[in-house]
């Protein structure tokens, strides 16, 4: 199964960014069912948990490094996940994947998770 991330780009510090997660053309519970996370990657660093959402939107996790400024949602009848970055920093800049989990929980360990996005890169200038 082949996620689909979008919505990355460049921009200033402090500025605000919404990447998007979809399953086109899969069936429809891959991601509706399923507890979905955003990971990012920065150069030379190792990937990293940033939000994670439970099967139905009521329950989410966030690393410290973004709690308050990024917000994780999904939309069951569009099969899409979202995430709200504002406040972005020069450190935010990575590549950022969605993958959706082999159970309906959210979860911050990527083990928890056998479908992954290619990703798209989000770079924040000081």
């Amino acid at each position: 199964v082949q996620l689909q991330a979008s919505g990355g780009g460049l921009v200033r510090a402090g500025g605000s960014l919404r990447l998007s997660c979809a399953a086109p053309g899969r069936p429809r519970r891959i991601i509706s069912n399923n507890g979905m996370g955003w990971f990012r990657q920065a150069p030379g660093k190792e990937r990293e948990i940033v939000a994670s959402i439970d099967w139905n939107g009521g329950s989410t996790t966030y690393s410290d490094s973004v709690k308050g400024r990024f917000t994780i949602s999904r939309d069951r009848s569009e099969n899409t996940v979202y995430l709200q970055m504002d406040s972005l920093k020069p450190e935010d800049t990575a590549v950022y994947y969605c993958a959706a989990g082999r159970g309906s929980s959210a979860s911050t360990h990527s083990s928890s998770y056998n479908y992954w996005g290619r990703g798209t890169l989000v770079t924040v200038s000081s």
